[in-house]
């Protein structure tokens, strides 16, 4: 925009009229009244139409602070460029209204029109001229904008410079990649009358490599990707990101620009990214006509990108159903598959479109065919949780297909945390501890093989608790479900797994080959699963079994493990050792603390009441429980038809189970 002293030098410093309202809203529409009433004053009605345009589309912000009144159209163009009356009348009334506007600078306030609802309503309703402007100017769409063609003519003017087209913006930018993205297709005509002269329209942008054609095709601008096509932009330069322009056009799902591109000869199955053609971008965006029209000019219909895709798995996998049946009518393989091995029914199946699912089984398609990493479709299904697909599949597939692929359904709706299809696939017969081969269970970091793992690891207590019900043991992974969840800390699932028999007493020794149950590790830092597992039977005398104090036939017998004092003498650990200790001391009669976990101790700040445990009887209640569950066994403590049997009463079952000491359950309740 222009300032205020290259108007001054113009000689329009004279026209400053002040926006701001004086009077009431009356006087602004008596005033208004009377201007607009008279037959002469034509221009001005026009120009109060405008803005009151202006103000009921909310652009009082836009223009109510600007004082200079040529600097005001200016603003109105900016503003208009996109409205049904033109820069050119609004510049044709400031010329004819001059100092006329001086004396009634108040109608054209616009705030007075913005104050409020009613009086936007009393302008319409009373201003039969405004109520005709709005009514006329809807329909009225012949006139250029004047700063339009002031461009136009500004660039005619400079055509006589060719080195002025030569030179590119800090952006990398030619003059014609600018004019290709105009919407007024008038500039990019003018620049390209300097063709004839030399001017390359291959010329690339510095960031993208976009050619002038690539640019006009992305904006979606028919007519001046049709003048740079007839001045001989060529069809086939790619950008940076090696895509062609027809590539682009089908991607905008634009037959208008697809059909001008094939006029011109375009190479319909040129290889673009990854391989990738215009066919395959045509099934992705699902359009039927650009489509045909791309099959009718060559397009091939087995074509594979780099992945080993073809443009009917891509239509599978978007679930296009008609560019499907199109494609299948055309040839298209039914039963090709990619690198990886996945089928195109494998790909509709994890969209879970069964209509596009039926088709192509229709055709022939392979319901047992796997892919490399052992999946079928039925597993696909069953992952994204597709439960029509997973029904329409489980009687297609057979037990010897899913033998073959080392893994179950039951593990991938595991997997994918789908509770609705684990209850179907388990209430079909699928076995709930199916465990997965060695080479599926190779592809995780912690081998994992059952489904319980999948549902454990993902913290997903709803698909575990379907599982254990189900029967799922706990107990066939190297690393056991129990020791997954109380490293994630997850309280609920732990509850499930003790319930369901899961030993609270199992070794992992890949890591650390440990005296004591490895449990113990994961919860040094939480107290409420640490005594989750101690109330639920874990072996706290194993923590004191140490040979530091004992002779060297039983210093040899415990050579290679790892005593629960050496373990504890960890930099990172030792902190906690008193708070475990004490703990600890909660679930066993007198115990002997060697020398090695004493000298720990006496540095923190739970020895004296440690000390005084340790020096003093236990009392006979404590010793009591102790021997009631020696007595009982864990087996019998974890069978809940035993506890909740009539030789318990409700009081003493709580005291043998710690519940005075089950933190979980308290937490429980306190929230409740």
């Amino acid at each position: 925009m222009n300032t205020d002293e290259e108007y001054g030098e113009e000689g329009l410093s004279d026209c400053i009229l002040q926006l701001s309202i004086q009077d009431s809203c009356q006087e602004a529409f008596l005033k208004s009244a009377a201007s607009l009433e008279a037959p002469t004053d034509e221009n001005l009605r026009v120009l109060a139409a405008i803005e009151q345009e202006l103000a009921v589309g909310d652009v009082v912000k836009e223009v109510s602070g600007l004082n200079h009144f040529q600097i005001f159209f200016d603003k109105l163009y900016s503003l208009f460029h996109a409205s049904p009356k033109n820069q050119r009348q609004l510049a044709q009334c400031a010329q004819a209204v001059g100092q006329r506007l001086l004396v009634i600078g108040r109608v054209l306030s616009i705030r007075w029109v913005a104050s409020s609802e009613r009086s936007v309503r009393a302008v319409w309703e009373n201003y039969r001229v405004l109520h005709d402007h709005f009514t006329n100017a809807a329909n009225d769409t012949s006139r250029i904008p004047e700063t339009e063609q002031s461009e136009v003519l500004m660039l005619r003017g400079m055509l006589r410079h060719i080195c002025a087209f030569r030179e590119s913006d800090a952006r990398g930018w030619l003059p014609v990649h600018r004019a290709a993205m105009q919407p007024d297709p008038e500039v990019l005509h003018t620049v390209l009358k300097l063709t004839a002269q030399g001017l390359s329209l291959e010329e690339r942008t510095a960031g993208g490599g976009e050619t002038a054609l690539t640019l006009a095709v992305t904006a979606g601008l028919v007519q001046n990707v049709k003048n740079l096509l007839e001045h001989g932009a060529s069809p086939h330069n790619t950008n940076t990101r090696n895509e062609s322009p027809l590539l682009l056009a089908v991607k905008a799902a634009s037959l208008e620009i697809t059909q001008l591109l094939v006029a011109h000869h375009t190479w319909v199955e040129q290889v673009c990214r990854k391989r990738w053609t215009a066919m395959h971008e045509a099934a992705k965006v699902g359009n039927v006509d650009i489509l045909m029209l791309l099959l009718r000019n060559g397009g091939q219909v087995n074509q594979k990108d780099v992945s080993g895709g073809t443009p009917l798995a891509v239509a599978a996998e978007h679930s296009h159903y008609n560019i499907i049946e199109i494609l299948l009518n055309c040839g298209s393989s039914v039963n090709a598959q990619a690198c990886n091995g996945e089928s195109i029914l494998l790909d509709a199946s994890g969209s879970g479109n069964t209509a596009c699912i039926q088709l192509l089984l229709d055709n022939g398609a392979d319901p047992n065919l796997p892919s490399t990493t052992g999946h079928l479709p039925l597993h696909k299904a069953a992952f994204n949780g597709h439960f029509d697909a997973l029904k329409m599949l489980i009687p297609l597939t057979t037990k010897k297909a899913i033998k073959a692929v080392g893994q179950s359904p039951v593990h991938s709706a595991s997997e994918g945390g789908q509770s609705r299809c684990l209850k179907h696939l388990l209430a079909c017969g699928f076995d709930v501890n199916y465990r997965m081969n060695a080479r599926n269970s190779e592809n995780y970091s912690d081998m994992r093989r059952s489904a319980l793992y999948f549902a454990v690891s993902n913290g997903d207590v709803e698909c575990s608790k379907i599982l254990l019900v189900a029967g799922a043991k706990t107990d066939l992974d190297p690393l056991c479900c129990l020791l997954v969840a109380v490293r994630s800390g997850r309280y609920d699932i732990v509850k499930l797994l003790l319930a369901a028999k899961a030993d609270v007493n199992c070794y992992f020794t890949v890591l650390n080959d440990t005296v004591f149950p490895t449990a113990l590790q994961y919860c040094l830092k939480d107290e409420v699963m640490m005594r989750l597992l101690l109330n639920n039977g874990y072996k706290v005398e194993r923590c004191f079994h140490c040979h530091h104090d004992d002779d060297v036939r039983e210093a040899n017998e415990g050579q290679g493990k790892i005593p629960f004092c050496e373990f504890m003498s960890l930099c990172c650990v030792m902190h906690l050792s008193g708070t475990v200790v004490r703990t600890l001391l909660d679930y066993v009669n007198h115990v002997q603390i060697c020398s090695k976990l004493r000298l720990l101790l006496k540095k923190q700040r739970e020895w004296p009441d440690i000390c005084d445990i340790l020096n003093s009887p236990r009392s006979l209640r404590h010793l009591c429980r102790l021997e009631i569950r020696r007595r009982l066994t864990l087996k019998r403590l974890n069978k809940p038809e035993v506890m909740d049997s009539h030789i318990f009463p409700p009081s003493l079952k709580h005291f043998i189970l710690y519940q005075e000491l089950d933190l979980y359950s308290q937490d429980l309740e306190r929230i409740i």
